[in-house]
């Protein structure tokens, strides 16, 4: 199965340019009825089929709800979908629907227009591969919708309140007019008449809303700013309350007085797309794999180029969470020597010819990709390619510099990182992998808190495999004034507003 995951070289910028945000505060400390918050990156798309989940979710969360939400520990929660059921062969997922809901242009919220919503986001080309195992969605009855599936998915409810449920009203589905102009039930409505689409959008807070007491702010101003130095002084400045935030910032923020709050976001290392040599045959042997894991210095890394802003680690499965395993960390010390004999025991004491690409927004990584790389005798060949060509080709070369979204949800996890064919991933080579093949076997026939110890074997096992090339797990740092606190939800570039809170 193929699922589109999200666009992770963008959020590059996170750690090359970080940005910031704010609303007013007066001199007291305490916010105001309004709120402005700055974030990394414009809209994508006013359409939920259309838009990146990364990104986009301060502006969908004010105008649209979801069927689906995540709570502060990324289980899934009623939205719209007040409570659902799976049948027993886990095939036949049935939502009950809260009642009494319209959307803005006075359309009903119930099982007609979640049908129609969730055909729609189906046959997005974003947000389509969350539904690849759906084969039909039915009203039950006015209140009822039941998906079923071909097979069964442990990761569907947790995408679908990732922000994959949004729902719309079902005239605007129907014109096609929502990727500039979008018509929610959400809590807020979005004022174009104030906002400067590219420089600020700001959303009215609705009365009587079903979900009120999660959204404190009478106006939300959310302003899309990639420029770290023009972030922070926003911050200062008081034209910001929230800020996406640059980690080197810490020290002058907590000087502020204003609140930090940082997780895991993203892995960054080296791709492996052949794992199997098929293409490029050194890379078949996993000596290879395990000498460039050996000579990487990956806590040196995330000082020097990570800012220290995140977790040294060699893992995919990300810190602090219950898949994720601390004495996994010792497989591969940072060690030349014994990279340059696993070297010289796979047939290649003197390295080989490697091209791999590269892009202006990885640069920071090259000098020492490059450097280290060729203590073991790897030359490697760049092949420049603009920022948008990176995604799209980047798979192409049997190996890259790579910088990940995370998953906090861990079948989401198996299925984006190792099962699943990804722009990243294009060859998951699972089955070559007797060992592997035979624990995602077993993690996919148990369900909830079963699967737990098979993904920690799974992670074992990938990471002995040397999967891939992890150097460290780098966080998403988020500014705050007092009485504003913003919870970081891994698998989130920036939160939803349900997570931006007075506090």
């Amino acid at each position: 199965m193929k699922r589109i995951w999200r666009a992770t070289v963008v959020a590059v910028a996170a750690f090359t340019v970080a940005a910031c945000t704010n609303t007013t505060t007066p001199a007291g400390g305490t916010a105001t009825d309004d709120i402005k918050i700055g974030t990394l990156l414009d809209i994508t798309s006013w359409d939920p089929a259309q838009a990146d989940i990364g990104f986009d979710g301060p502006y969908l969360s004010a105008v649209y709800d979801p069927l689906i939400s995540l709570d502060k520990d990324s289980k899934a929660v009623p939205g719209l979908a007040k409570a659902w059921k799976y049948s027993a062969d886990r095939l036949t997922l049935t939502l009950d629907l809260r009642t009494g809901v319209k959307f803005s242009d006075g359309q009903p919220f119930d099982a007609a227009a979640a049908v129609q919503n969730l055909q729609h986001l189906k046959a997005g080309v974003r947000s389509g591969q969350t539904y690849a195992n759906v084969t039909d969605i039915k009203k039950v009855d006015a209140d009822t919708v039941s998906l079923h599936l071909k097979k069964k998915d442990d990761a569907l409810l947790y995408y679908m309140g990732l922000g994959r449920s949004w729902m719309a009203s079902p005239a605007a589905i129907k014109a096609k007019s929502l990727a500039t102009q979008p018509v929610g039930s959400g809590p807020y409505t979005y004022d174009k008449g104030k906002s400067a689409p590219g420089s600020e959008y700001v959303f009215a807070k609705k009365s009587g809303h079903w979900d009120d007491k999660t959204y404190p702010f009478g106006t939300v101003h959310v302003q899309p700013i990639a420029d770290p130095t023009a972030s922070f002084n926003a911050m200062r400045s008081g034209q910001l309350d929230v800020a996406y935030a640059n980690a080197a910032d810490i020290p002058r923020a907590k000087g502020a007085g204003w609140n930090v709050a940082s997780d895991v976001a993203t892995w960054v290392g080296i791709q492996f797309t052949d794992r199997t040599g098929k293409q490029f045959k050194p890379l078949g042997d996993i000596r290879v794999r395990r000498a460039i894991n050996h000579a990487f210095d990956g806590a040196a890394m995330l000082k020097s180029v990570g800012q220290n802003a995140g977790v040294a680690t060699n893992q995919m499965f990300p810190a602090g969470r219950p898949v994720y395993d601390k004495a996994l960390n010792g497989r591969y010390p940072f060690d030349l020597d014994k990279a340059k004999k696993l070297m010289a025991e796979a047939g290649y004491p003197d390295g080989f010819k490697v091209t791999m690409p590269m892009s202006s927004i990885f640069q920071p990584w090259q000098p020492s990709v490059q450097q280290t790389l060729g203590k073991l005798g790897i030359k490697v060949k760049w092949k420049n390619l603009s920022p948008a060509d990176y995604q799209k080709n980047a798979a192409t070369f049997p190996m890259f510099v790579a910088v990940l979204a995370l998953d906090s949800n861990p079948a989401a996890s198996v299925d984006g990182r190792i099962t699943s064919q990804q722009w990243f991933n294009p060859n998951p080579s699972t089955k070559d992998f007797p060992k592997v093949h035979d624990l995602v076997g077993k993690v996919e026939a148990a369900t909830g808190e079963a699967q737990l110890p098979l993904i920690r074997e799974l992670n074992e096992e990938i990471t002995d495999q040397a999967w891939q090339d992890v150097w460290y797990q780098a966080n998403n740092t988020y500014f705050s004034n007092k009485g504003i606190k913003v919870t970081p939800i891994t698998g989130m570039m920036f939160p939803t507003l349900r997570f931006v809170q007075r506090g």
